[in-house]
């Protein structure tokens, strides 16, 4: 069986590095040909590369957030297939790695040092039986700190693996899983390092805030009769129509307001020293996912009616959930909506998606008394934030958007006409 090097791919489009976000192998692990081994995000999406055939882990190149150039060697194998020998490559020599016995993932980076914790006395855990015990190597390193023998602990991870949650109650209760929790301070520390989507996210809304100069302005809109629609329509939908919600309304009255305000739907080219005015309305929808925050962007709102608007931001916003959603899925807004639902609070001041000019932000709606014809009356009333770039739209020119929006939403009729 020979060592063998696998090499990052040419993954196209003039990328030449990546950006290494998830290992889905440990070394040890045995593998087949096809089998997910890591995922590499680059500035234009996440990929995931197989394996290129069977073998054995021996080494991995590359720690969660290391950017790996293209060519450059990112697993190594145990393999009596065809690959690069890592003699023959022209990476340098990789000494022989020892018999693995137990499965482990790839050795963290040390974090930088911290002023030293007393912990809490900690009662030894009895030896184990032999064998070998799935863990990380962090989990380990802590279980030595510690004086605590992984034997002892029954694993709650895949396959029995010790995971850092089960450390943790085991030294909660003051080494015996049997015990009641003992109260302890709390002086430690996480470190989280900011890899992946994540970065990606942070270096996008520094350069949106950082770059353009925001003002926000906000408003409430009555959305009682708009409600009153939306009941009706949901209660006589046919089976293959999607279930309504406030967003499909909102998506289309912005496409009949951005006829007579053309600026707000458009991208600023710092660059070039240009904004460039689009007649479609190509709308982002902000979404929360297990991964991040996503932006799926709905196309051409101008040219559908409620129920292909509902159907699309379903289908986009869907399919950034479940990860599949496409470069098209996520490229080409030229305006952005935000909404929290249930969770959208008061107010915000949200963060323009550079390079476009405008977001507005949708706010919980609420039943609340409001003065009408001289009574009071229970009206349901939706809160709407927005942003502007201050040097294309004019604090005035929002503010009529806004108010044109308003109109429309609170006589729905006028969105059909």
């Amino acid at each position: 069986m020979a060592r063998r090097a696998f090499k990052l791919p040419d993954i196209g489009e003039g990328v030449v590095e990546g950006e290494v976000v998830t290992w889905h192998v440990e070394v040890g692990a045995s593998v087949s040909e096809d089998d997910s081994i890591v995922d590499i995000m680059t500035d234009k999406s996440t990929v995931t590369i197989p394996s290129p055939y069977s073998g054995v882990i021996v080494a991995l190149h590359g720690e969660i957030g290391d950017m790996v150039a293209v060519g450059a060697v990112l697993v190594e194998f145990d393999s009596e297939e065809g690959g690069d020998s890592v003699a023959d490559s022209e990476e340098p020599d990789v000494e022989e790695a020892p018999d693995i016995v137990e499965t482990a993932a790839p050795p963290a980076r040390e974090p930088e040092a911290s002023p030293a914790v007393t912990p809490p006395p900690v009662a030894k855990a009895p030896i184990a039986p032999s064998g070998p015990v799935l863990a990380s190597p962090a989990v380990r390193r802590r279980a030595r700190e510690s004086g605590v023998d992984l034997g002892a602990l029954k694993g709650t991870g895949p396959g029995g693996r010790v995971q850092q949650s089960d450390l943790d109650a085991y030294l909660a209760t003051g080494g015996s899983s049997s015990s009641a929790p003992k109260q302890i301070s709390r002086n430690g520390t996480t470190e989280i390092k900011v890899v992946g989507l994540r970065r990606k996210i942070a270096e996008q809304m520094v350069r949106s805030k950082s770059a353009i100069p925001h003002f926000s302005y906000f408003e409430e809109i009555d959305i009682t009769e708009l409600e009153a629609l939306r009941q009706l329509l949901n209660s006589s939908r046919g089976e293959e129509q999607p279930k309504l919600t406030y967003l499909p309304f909102i998506m289309m009255a912005l496409s009949k307001t951005f006829v007579r305000h053309e600026k707000c739907n458009a991208i600023y080219d710092e660059e070039a020293g240009v904004v460039i005015q689009h007649e479609a309305v190509n709308l982002g929808i902000a979404t929360q996912t297990d991964k991040g925050l996503f932006v799926p962007v709905v196309k051409h709102v101008e040219s559908m009616d409620v129920w292909q608007a509902a159907s699309e931001m379903q289908r986009v916003t869907g399919s950034a959930r479940d990860g599949s959603a496409t470069i098209e899925d996520l490229t080409g807004s030229t305006f952005t909506i935000t909404s929290l639902g249930r969770e959208g609070g008061l107010g915000a001041t949200p963060i323009i998606n550079h390079p476009e000019v405008g977001i507005l932000g949708i706010h919980k709606a609420r039943d609340m008394p409001v003065a009408r014809g001289g009574s009071i009356e229970i009206r349901r009333i939706m809160n709407v934030s927005s942003s502007w770039d201050h040097r294309v739209v004019d604090g005035a020119d929002g503010a009529a958007l806004i108010q044109d929006l308003k109109r429309m939403i609170e006589h729905p009729a006028l969105i059909f006409m």
